[in-house]
């Protein structure tokens, strides 16, 4: 196959904040046409990286980096470039597929203006449709039951299958959540299923004139070797050069006519670490809710912690002692803590020096009572090594939710305060961190806070001169369900293979 373009058009759908074409962008193969997104944050937030797309990598102008300073609004850069801004508008669009307002033939339109007519030519379809209520389109057994056919996430994996069977792309890249390994429907595992509808799509959705697909595992272990293991399609990005311990299903669907395989991921040696990734940041304290904030209440309030019952009655001398050091140490603007620089490869993939202080980077208010488990469980973490569960805390610092035993007193959601390990990979960033931070605490206890978005933007690998729009809590969802753009990055370079000539 040849290509009359020098980069290969990629259509995204469910794109959310575009860190999957992001990947692909920045290996400098693919152009990304079309994403398509639901969530008018996230499609803001791809609309301006599709403006920054238009300039070399590093290369955007002098504006764009007073938006991410907060010196102009995104409005006024696209009027300086009008041209840029109407591709940006042009390659991005806010649609709900399978809704009234998106039918097929608007999104067969769209995707063909896309690729402009030139469905022969390479290009490669990415999504991550919604995946625990698969629909088996093609199956009798749920075709006359209200419920399925109403479920939205039906719809949207149809919508996904209906795109390959309609546009038949050389190549296209499916990712989702492990979950759909293990779900069922009457007691029968869905997954095999959903690889049968993916490799013949046309068959599922009662087609005839669509290709079928050869689909490819991305794993360069043993488990390829063995014929119809779940666990093939399971990428551990932790193993990739991610400071994330996340883990994520990627089918690649190659179509029949074409004859070269995707390459394997290759595994780094060396884990990367959530110190590596967020270390060099510019540190901040936490702020107080629900009371004055301000530099001294902050260190009242972080001090007041030794007069209280909890702290005196501690058993753990050594424990008690580190936190009384940690306490003394505070300061209104707390220091960064000692650690390594930033990997290399990291941080030619990371950072931008035309950024001083990446956007993004603002931390939020915790009440008094959480910033003193936050500060308690990131020293208990510095000093055992691991993150403490609830029963580790003084019995004055348990929460008092009504849900912290079950009917029959036992303790549940025992991790529900998780310190990230400076020295470890992070645990998954998932959309949850929007809601208050206690999966998410700073290591370093004299910042005692939950993550800001930039570090987690930074554990996902996206580039601090990545802006997501919208409010805090927003930003917060776009970074938790995107795709590491790292990760991407070598998923694109693996599928490229397939687009090269005999």
């Amino acid at each position: 196959m040849t290509s009359r373009s020098p980069r290969i058009p990629v259509i995204d759908v469910f794109a959310g904040p575009g860190g999957l074409s992001e990947g692909f962008w920045r290996t400098g193969r693919f152009d990304i046409r079309l994403s398509i997104e639901k969530d008018v944050h996230a499609y803001q937030t791809l609309k301006l990286r599709s403006f920054v797309h238009q300039f070399r990598y590093l290369h955007a102008p002098d504006s764009y980096y007073r938006l991410l300073s907060g010196q102009i609004q995104a409005d006024q850069l696209y009027k300086m470039y009008p041209d840029k801004a109407a591709v940006a508008a042009k390659r991005t669009w806010l649609a709900e597929l399978g809704s009234a307002s998106c039918t097929n033939e608007t999104v067969d339109r769209r995707i063909e203006e896309a690729l402009q007519d030139n469905h022969d030519d390479p290009w490669i379809l990415l999504g991550g449709p919604p995946c625990q209520a698969y629909s088996l389109v093609g199956r009798s057994r749920r075709r006359n039951d209200p419920s399925f056919e109403e479920d939205p996430r039906h719809v949207l994996y149809q919508q996904y299958l209906r795109i390959i069977a309609r546009h038949s792309p050389p190549a296209f890249v499916m990712e989702n959540v492990t979950g759909i390994l293990t779900t069922k429907l009457d007691g029968t595992l869905l997954f095999p299923h959903i690889l049968e509808d993916l490799a013949d799509p046309g068959h599922a959705l009662g087609v005839t004139s669509c290709g079928r697909y050869h689909l490819f595992s991305l794993r360069d272990d043993d488990l390829d070797q063995i014929a119809g293991s779940l666990g093939n399609y399971v990428v551990r990005a932790e193993d990739y050069g991610i400071p994330q311990a996340r883990h994520r299903v990627i089918i690649v669907g190659v179509r029949e006519d074409i004859e070269v395989d995707p390459l394997k991921l290759c595994k780094n040696s060396v884990r990367t670490t959530v110190g590596d990734a967020i270390d060099d940041l510019p540190p901040l304290r936490s702020r107080l809710s629900k009371e004055k904030d301000g530099s001294s209440e902050w260190l009242h309030c972080l001090r007041d912690m030794t007069h209280d019952p909890w702290f005196t009655s501690m058993h753990d001398h050594h424990l008690r002692s580190e936190i009384r050091s940690n306490l003394a140490r505070l300061n209104a603007a707390p220091r960064r803590p000692g650690g390594c620089p930033m990997p290399e490869p990291l941080s030619a993939w990371i950072r931008d020096k035309r950024i001083p202080v990446p956007p993004n980077h603002e931390a939020r208010s915790h009440m008094r009572a959480d910033l003193w488990r936050y500060f308690y469980a990131a020293t208990f973490a510095s000093v055992r090594g691991e993150s403490p569960d609830i029963r580790d805390f003084p019995d004055g610092l348990w929460p008092l939710h009504a849900n912290l035993q079950d009917g029959t007193g036992e303790l549940v959601f025992t991790d529900r305060f998780r310190v990230q390990l400076h020295g470890q990979p992070a645990t998954t960033v998932t959309s949850h961190i929007s809601k208050d931070g206690h999966y998410y605490i700073h290591p370093d206890p004299l910042q005692c806070r939950s993550l800001t978005v930039r570090e987690a933007a930074r554990l996902q690998t996206f580039p601090d001169n990545y802006l997501f729009c919208g409010p805090r809590t927003e930003q917060y969802h776009q970074v938790g369900n995107a795709v590491p753009p790292l990760l991407a990055y070598q998923i694109a370079l693996a599928v490229s293979h397939v687009f090269k000539s005999d």
